[in-house]
């Protein structure tokens, strides 16, 4: 058995000299999990092994990814190697044979040109185990493909939420012209009417100049020519050439950002002075016809205007809010005269609006940003003719995401600035990720990530949370897609067919009626005390005690938050084990009524990037990764003492764990207990909500003696 991080090194070292790959991956990876942020030759060693280990095994992605984290060390010649190491990995390219494996070298005592004696060899059966078959593709693009998944015209949708959005500003700029005494109110309909459009003219033609400044400060972004994407993409560099000879486009300026989490997105003002930027991370995570697809999904925006119209709708939300701020700002500064008075209160109405404009123009932006997303991928499929590329690539990409969180977790890095900053302009929206990337990590065949699907697909939950995404979920684009493969007469890539007669097979009242009552109990707390407190007024007109009403308030809340904790938290009594693919591709999972479940794997890292405190984890198994939420009983200090002082030495350690499995936008199990050879660590997520009630029945009952009292 192996009982520290030590022995997996040596495990790992007479595995990869046994050239039993399987196993040196196993071991070194628990390694290097235990020995994040350490700097040895030890570890680098470790690391250059589990190189050559994912080479072997055809694990070509994972292998470039962890070459990038050692060409960025401090050790020249780590990094040589490294280097040196990414031309032996080169990004897959259809009808190319992949490298294969090589023989371990004891690098770090061998000359600094080590790198150049590592053998490569064919390995076409270790890759063909990992790597899950590729549906076809149609022989050439430009056939034209109905369209799945999104409002029937684009421009019809663009028009009404950019009209509502202007008539939103327009009407609370006249409002404000008007409250501030205006003597002459045509005047200052005109002026209203040519602020709002100077101002989001100015806004159009200056936001891409502005978006340079910010790409070059923060994100660092390089501005680079089409025969450098042709070097790292040779079919995403013809398909550009081709889209804009066709659709006699100006070629867009260029550019990549070094970052190894897999994005892509436009801006401008003009389809002829558009920008289209790509990470590093897309040439690392995605085969040479899926990086072509997403540039085609890129170049469709700019031939659609979408840049010019999301950069307009994004001005008129930010117009909104400006307002807002404005009306409260100048409200609080006025004086107390009468005049002030009256003024302060056109202020806050206008405030108040705002704000619920605001609010609703969040909401239409982000409903024609998910609109957009359909016909760029529309135009993707139409253009390559490789709708099933695409759909690896969305998933590709989320699966990159999955890994660089994980890898930045455990080097203490902050997320991804790239990720956070480019959200609504990305391909792909980073908070909807995990469960494709995750089924995409350890899936033996791609009807494996098809069931994840089944939740964004039809679960009820799934509409609810898209409402507040930039993006569709991955599932529906992918459903959309399937429909072009199917209209070229290919195979889908994940069988959606399949997916759909699963879901057309579900229990349709357990899923709505499920739904329905989760809604209900959500709010139970709330819905207690308002229950609670109508009881307690009728009762307390009847004795004349007004105390009466407070106390059943108190305990209509305390009903209500009972309720609501053990729905969230019931009895787990003995669950079967199961693992996480298994809880993913579950279609009735709800983000508020936990599923009890036995799940035994390895703690990989601490709930969230960068946090040292971080009382959370991260869990993976044999067939993928979740969040884990611990709870101390004594709250937010106890959580924080734990992080702090206890959590760490359960990093790289093999654990058996009960909790309670929610799936939202993300999936994570609430902690109950977690097992392993540091100890046997109890979380008590019941424990803060039965407090309250307690508390919430004892004032109750002090309120009820004291009225006794009166």
């Amino acid at each position: 058995m192996i009982s520290s991080p030590v022995d997996s090194l040596r495990a790992g070292a007479a595995a990869i000299k046994a050239q039993q790959f399987d196993a040196a991956i196993a071991h070194l990876e628990i390694y290097c999990n235990a020995n994040v942020g350490v700097t040895s030759n030890e570890h680098y060693q470790a690391q250059i092994w589990l190189v050559q280990s994912y080479k072997a095994q055809g694990r070509t992605t994972d292998a470039r990814h962890l070459c990038f984290n050692l060409s960025q060390v401090d050790q020249p010649k780590v990094k040589a190697w490294a280097s040196e190491m990414m031309m032996q990995l080169p990004v897959q390219i259809p009808g190319r044979e992949p490298a294969g494996g090589s023989n371990a070298v004891g690098f770090l005592n061998a000359p600094s040109n080590a790198a150049a004696a590592v053998p490569v060899r064919s390995n076409r059966a270790a890759m063909q185990k990992k790597i899950l078959p590729k549906a076809e593709r149609a022989q050439s693009g430009g056939v034209t493909l109905l369209l799945r998944g999104a409002a029937a015209n684009l421009a019809l949708v663009s028009g009404i939420t950019l009209l509502g959005l202007f008539g939103m500003a327009l009407g609370l700029i006249c409002v404000i012209v008007f409250i501030q005494g205006s003597d002459n109110p045509l005047l200052g309909l005109g002026i209203s009417t040519a602020i709002t459009l100077i101002f989001s003219i100015g806004a159009f033609f200056i936001s891409p100049l502005i978006m340079d400044w910010v790409q070059r400060l923060v994100y660092g972004t390089q501005w680079t020519t089409l025969e450098e994407i042709e070097g790292l993409s040779p079919e995403s560099a013809q398909l550009i050439r081709k889209v804009c000879k066709e659709k006699k486009l100006k070629q867009p300026r260029l550019g990549i950002i070094n970052d190894q989490n897999p994005t892509a997105f436009t801006y401008g003002s003009l389809p002829n002075s558009a920008r289209l930027v790509v990470s590093r991370g897309l040439f690392t995570y995605l085969d040479d016809d899926e990086v072509a697809t997403v540039y085609a999904h890129e170049l469709g925006h700019i031939v659609h205007w979408d840049f010019a119209v999301m950069t307009l709708a994004a001005t008129l939300v930010q117009l909104l809010y400006l307002i807002y701020s404005y009306s409260r700002e100048v409200g609080r500064n006025l004086g107390n005269g009468d005049g002030a008075k009256k003024l302060r209160s056109g202020l806050q109405v206008a405030s108040l609006a705002a704000l619920v404009f605001y609010t609703v123009g969040e909401y239409l932006q982000l409903y024609l940003s998910r609109t957009r997303e359909y016909y760029a991928d529309h135009f993707a499929a139409e253009v390559t003719g490789n709708p099933n590329g695409l759909s690896r690539a969305l998933v590709k990409i989320a699966y990159g995401i999955v890994e660089e969180g994980k890898r930045r977790e455990n080097q203490n890095q902050p997320p991804s600035k790239v990720l956070q900053g480019m959200r609504a302009l990305g391909i792909a929206d980073a908070k909807n990720a995990g469960a494709a990337g995750t089924a995409y990590r350890v899936a033996a065949d791609s009807n494996s990530v098809g069931r994840v699907f089944l939740w964004d697909i039809f679960n009820p939950w799934a509409k609810w949370i898209e409402l507040n995404s930039t993006h569709p979920l991955t599932g529906k684009r992918v459903q959309a897609l399937a429909s072009y493969a199917e209209q070229l007469d290919l195979t889908s890539e994940f069988d959606m067919v399949r997916v759909a007669r699963a879901g057309n097979q579900l229990d349709k009242k357990r899923l709505y009626g499920g739904f329905i009552q989760d809604i209900a109990l959500m709010g139970s707390p709330l819905i207690g005390g308002a229950v609670g407190l109508m009881a307690g007024v009728g009762v307390s007109a009847a004795l004349g005690n007004p105390l009466v009403a407070l106390s059943g308030a108190l305990l209509g809340l305390a009903i209500g938050i009972l309720l609501h904790a053990f729905v969230m938290y019931p009895k787990i009594q003995q669950p079967s084990e199961t693992n996480i693919l298994t809880l993913m591709s579950d279609a009735y999972a709800s983000p508020l009524r936990g599923k009890p479940v036995k799940l035994t794997g390895q703690v990989i890292g601490k709930g969230e990037a960068g946090g040292r405190i971080n009382e959370d984890f991260q869990f993976k198994d044999k067939t993928g990764m979740v969040y884990l939420d611990y709870s101390s009983r004594f709250g937010a200090l106890g959580n924080f003492f734990f992080g702090w002082r206890q959590s760490e030495k359960y990093v790289g350690q093999p654990v058996l764990l009960t909790g309670w499995f929610r799936r939202g936008l993300a999936a994570k199990v609430d902690l109950n207990e977690m097992e392993c050879d540091q100890g046997l660590v109890k979380s008590y997520h019941r424990f803060g909500k039965l407090v309250s009630a307690t508390l919430c029945v004892a004032g109750a009952g002090a309120i009820a003696i004291l009225g006794a009292g009166l």
